[in-house]
C-alpha cells in the first residue's frame, strides 16, 4: 500500500516553516503542530535512513526514544536523501526545488547528475559541475535558513566537513554559518554551543552512520540495532543538556527496506528498448525514453514488471501529485518520461553500470510506509 506524501501539513517540507513560525519568523506558521511556544531556540537533527517503522520495530534498542511520544511526517516523492534534504531546506516539495531524484537527467549533459555529490556519473570528460550548473541558480527556491537569517535567527549547520560549500548544500540548505563534525560526540556539541550562541537561534544538524548500516548490512540486521543505539544515545545527550528555552526536534528523511529478487535492466532487453537513459535509483527509477516512445516503454515495463511495481508516465506522475501540487516548468524535463517504483520488496538495479549500488541490500525511494513514514519527537 503507497503513503502519498501529506505536503501542506504532515510532510517534512512542512518542518523547517513550522520551525521558523514557532521563532517568530513573519510569514511562517506551525503548519505540522510542534507546539513550541515560548521556545526561542530549535535544534532539528535528522538521521539519515530512521524510518519510524524501523525504529518501531527495534524499541529495545533506542529506550530513550522508545519513552517519548512520537508522531510522523511522510518523506515527499521519491524518498531519497536528495529530495528530501532538498525539501526540508526549501520547505516546498521537489516539484518545486527541482532535485527529483538520485539521479536525474539535465539538459546539455547526457550522463545522469548525481545532485548528492553534484557530478555527472559515467564515464565521459571531467566537468567541474559548480561552474557548469550553478546550485543557486538550479534550485532558485529561497531556503528556509536564508528567510530565517533575513528575520534576525542565528542559523547554525552542524554537519559532516564534506557536506560545507557542496552542491547541495548550496542549491539547498545554504543560509547561516556551517560548524563541521567529526563524530557523534562532536556533533553533540556543536549543537548545544549553537544553541548557546544566541538568543535567537535555529541549529540544523545531520546523522548519516544508520542509513551507511542499512544499505550495507540492511535495516533488519544487527548492525542496524547496534547503530540505533549509538543514535539513541546521541539523541539523549543533546536532550539533556537542552537550555530551557530551547527544544530539540529530531526526524528523518526516509526510511528503507530490504530488497529481494530485483529485476536487472542491464540484462533485460525488454527493459532497455526505447530508453535512452535510467535515472533515479533501484527503488524510484526515473526512466527518459527516445523521443516518441514514453507510451510504449511505459506498456513493456508493465508486461515485465507486472503488479510488483507500478509504472506512470510523466504526465501520470505529475496528475498523481507525487512530486507536489505545483511542478515548475523547469524541473518537469528532470522528471522521467516514465516512473517506476515497487509496491513490495523488488526493485530495478544495473548491475553493470551501477556494481555497487546493486549489491546493496536495504535501498528507498518508493512510497511504501517502510520508506515514507519518518518519526518526528519533540524534546522540550
Amino acid at each position: 500500500m503507497f503513503i502519498t506524501p501529506r505536503y501542506g501539513d504532515g510532510a517534512l517540507a512542512d518542518l523547517l516553516p513550522s520551525v521558523l513560525g514557532a521563532l517568530g519568523v513573519a510569514g511562517e506558521r506551525d503548519r505540522v503542530g510542534l507546539g513550541l511556544d515560548r521556545v526561542r531556540r530549535v535544534a532539528v537533527l535528522l538521521v539519515d535512513g530512521m524510518g519510524a517503522e524501523l525504529v518501531a520495530a527495534r524499541r529495545d534498542a533506542a529506550p530513550f526514544l522508545a519513552g517519548m511520544t512520537g508522531r510522523t511526517l511522510t518523506a515527499g516523492f521519491p524518498s531519497t536523501t536528495a529530495a528530501s534534504l532538498a525539501s526540508l531546506g526549501t520547505g516546498v516539495p521537489a516539484g518545486e526545488h527541482g532535485i527529483v531524484g538520485y539521479l536525474l537527467a539535465v539538459p546539455g549533459h547526457e550522463r545522469m547528475m548525481n545532485p548528492l555529490k553534484w557530478r555527472l556519473m559515467g564515464q565521459g570528460p571531467t566537468v567541474d559541475l559548480l561552474k557548469e550548473i550553478v546550485p543557486e541558480q538550479f534550485q532558485p527556491v529561497t531556503t528556509m535558513f536564508e528567510r530565517a537569517v533575513a528575520d534576525g535567527v542565528v542559523v547554525t549547520q552542524v554537519a559532516p566537513m564534506y557536506q560545507a560549500g557542496s552542491g547541495l548544500t548550496r542549491a539547498a540548505l545554504r543560509g547561516g554559518e556551517f560548524r563541521p563534525n567529526f563524530s557523534s560526540g562532536d556533533l553533540v556539541d556543536g549543537v548545544l554551543t549553537a544553541l548557546g550562541g544566541s538568543d535567537r537561534a535555529l541549529v540544523y544538524a545531520y546523522h548519516g552512520d544508520l542509513d551507511m548500516t542499512g544499505h550495507v548490512r540492511g535495516p533488519d540486521s544487527e548492525a542496524w540495532a547496534l547503530e540505533l543505539a549509538h543514535v539513541d544515545l546521541t539523541i539523549r545527550a543533546i536532550a539533556e543538556r537542552l537550555p530551557a528555552d530551547a527544544a530539540l526536534i529530531v526526524t528523518a528523511d526516509h526510511g528503507m527496506v530490504a530488497v529481494d529478487s530485483p529485476v536487472d535492466f542491464d540484462r533485460e532487453p525488454l527493459l532497455q528498448a526505447g530508453v535512452r537513459g535510467l535515472g533515479g535509483e533501484p527503488r524510484a527509477r526515473h526512466v527518459y525514453t527516445e523521443p516518441g516512445a514514453a507510451s510504449d516503454v511505459a506498456a513493456a515495463w508493465r508486461d515485465l514488471l507486472s503488479d510488483d511495481f507500478t509504472v506512470l508516465t510523466r504526465q501520470e506522475v505529475i496528475g498523481e501529485g507525487w512530486f507536489g501540487p505545483e511542478i515548475a516548468p523547469q524541473v518537469a524535463p528532470r522528471i522521467g518520461d516514465v516512473v517506476a517504483v515497487p509496491t513490495g520488496d523488488r526493485a530495478v538495479i544495473r548491475s553493470g553500470a551501477e556494481p555497487l549500488q546493486s549489491t546493496l541490500v536495504g535501498h528507498h525511494g518508493s512510497l511504501t510506509a517502510a520508506e515514507m513514514l519518518v518519526p518526528l519527537y519533540v524534546v522540550r
